[in-house]
């Protein structure tokens, strides 16, 4: 992989690769822009098969990040982090505060948060070390985000069923939901309290186990869910799921989930608008999560930070009404609303003030 090559190609500020021999730690840390303000982005943990490949999807999801935060009208930048390992069984509190030493030297340039296979008790870990970090459970915070994530890609789900089906009610739709970790389960919740019927799937067997306990739902397996008929797919796993494998094994109207990074390449994007699929941008739909989390900047409050949460639905509506009006696919719409962000608020940065 040519990392300068494609640092320049997107326009990437920095890349920082952190080890620690006595708790094991080898962390990608990525901050993509930083012209809206600081990079905030969670910390994933994954076993990854090399280090190009966590290398990659750091910088894939840091880039995502400052699209996401300018898309959600959020006054920062996008960056970063994946830990290479396991989850399940990597986990420690030495690793975790050997990170957070890697964050507090970046004196603020980068805020972190949890994701993918990391917690509120890890992120706990992580400010023992700084104070450059979100989502943990001290008071006055705002704790797990992955119920606002939840309910962001709730709503956001019911303005795209608006501009497909007539009406934002997802009474009766079949809902199809690829991943059932914290974010699919509360989605799962708000789709069955709504009244949708759920077909769902998950490479953990516990993680199903949880939502047959408390739900009704039809369980497929990992792979047969890209091949159900449902109104609307919902992933909320790893991304890269439309690819051209998938693609034409899809019986669905809507595609609107949690997941970062769906589309395996531009491409993708372009097919599912020919094919008349609804594509709900990831970034647009999924970012509930960060927006509480940023909440936490201005000293947290539940009760605004839900209606910017809420706002999700209207984020999406943006998006759809240029897609429209310019005739070109939803992800290239939301990428045309953040980048006009970033390039309005750019110029005005631009002058000069002492600190």
């Amino acid at each position: 992989m040519d990392i300068f090559r494609y640092l320049e190609t997107y326009d990437y500020e920095q890349l920082i690769v952190c080890q620690d021999r006595t708790s094991g730690l080898k962390a990608i840390i990525c901050i993509h822009d930083t012209t809206l303000g600081p990079a905030l982005g969670g910390t994933r943990m994954w076993n990854y098969a090399s280090e190009e490949e966590a290398i990659l999807d750091a910088l894939r999801l840091a880039r995502g990040m400052t699209y996401k935060n300018a898309a959600a009208g959020l006054n920062l930048g996008g960056g970063k982090t994946v830990i290479i390992g396991d989850s399940r069984t990597q986990k420690s509190e030495e690793l975790f505060r050997a990170f957070g030493r890697y964050v507090q030297s970046l004196n603020g340039r980068y805020i972190t948060a949890e994701d993918v296979g990391t917690t509120v008790r890890d992120m706990d870990w992580v400010h023992l070390e700084t104070d450059f970090v979100t989502g943990v459970s001290a008071s006055g915070a705002s704790g797990d985000p992955s119920p606002m994530t939840a309910r962001g890609v709730w709503r956001g789900m019911k303005a795209a069923a608006k501009e497909k089906f007539g009406n934002n009610s997802l009474q009766g739709k079949k809902v199809a939901i690829q991943g059932l970790g914290h974010v699919g389960y509360y989605l799962a919740k708000h789709l069955q309290d709504e009244g949708a019927k759920l077909i769902v799937t998950d490479i953990h067997e516990d993680a199903i186990k949880r939502v047959l306990n408390e739900l009704e739902a039809t369980v497929v397996g990992p792979d047969e869910i890209f091949g159900v008929e449902a109104d609307i797919f919902a992933p909320c796993a790893m991304g890269a799921v439309v690819n051209d494998e998938t693609i034409p094994r899809f019986k669905f109207a809507i595609i609107a989930g949690a997941a970062n990074n769906v589309l395996l390449e531009e491409r993708h994007g372009d097919k599912l608008h020919e094919l008349g699929i609804l594509y709900a941008p990831d970034y647009v739909i999924n970012s509930g999560g960060v927006i509480n989390v940023a909440d936490e900047l201005e000293g947290y409050n539940p009760e605004r930070a839900l209606q910017k949460v809420d706002m999700v639905y209207d984020n999406v509506e943006k998006v759809l009404k240029i897609a429209k009006e310019m005739n070109i696919p939803t992800y290239k719409a939301a990428d045309h609303l953040a980048e006009e962000r970033i390039r309005r608020l750019g110029q005005i940065r631009s002058t000069y003030l002492r600190q």
